[in-house]
């Protein structure tokens, strides 16, 4: 049985490269038109924010869990959220990132910073903005994610 720590941790993996995936596909005129049968104009830019958003959900997720923190099933993003901020509060994740990355000077703040910044996206651009209009938001959430998850998995790792 795989632990709820691996599961979070694959499904962050897996969320980032179907984001990946679904922006290649919107970019892509070929892919749409030769292997899917889509019009050139649509797009999938909305889906691209969602799923980069859980996939930082689910980094932070296997972080908490790796702190021994029971996750709900009920209402897990807030709690998630809230708990990851508490964890950052303290100032713990900074002393791990500056050990890990001392010439980058990374923040354990920027990590919040993303995943508040990701949460209001996924639903600005998933509930109140058509698809075509979100290639930008889809791009940044994207780096956003990578970013987030490697310096997760190298906090991790450390452990």
């Amino acid at each position: 049985m795989v632990s709820n720590f691996n599961l979070c941790i694959e499904r962050a993996d897996n969320e980032l490269y179907l984001a990946r995936s679904i922006q290649l596909l919107s970019d892509n005129s070929k892919l749409k038109k030769e292997y899917f049968n889509l019009e050139d104009s649509m797009t999938f830019y909305s889906a691209v924010i969602a799923h980069a958003y859980y996939a930082i959900f689910y980094s932070a997720k296997a972080y908490l869990i790796s702190k021994g923190i029971n996750i709900p099933e009920q209402g897990q993003h807030q709690y998630v959220y809230y708990k990851f901020k508490k964890i950052i509060k303290t100032g713990e994740l900074d002393k791990k990132l500056l050990n890990i990355y001392e010439d980058a000077k990374i923040k354990a703040d920027s990590l919040l910073l993303i995943m508040e910044d990701e949460k209001e996206k996924r639903n600005t651009f998933t509930y109140k903005t058509l698809p075509q209009a979100n290639k930008g938001p889809a791009e940044k959430s994207i780096e956003n994610a990578q970013f987030f998850i490697v310096h997760i998995k190298a906090i991790l790792a450390e452990k």
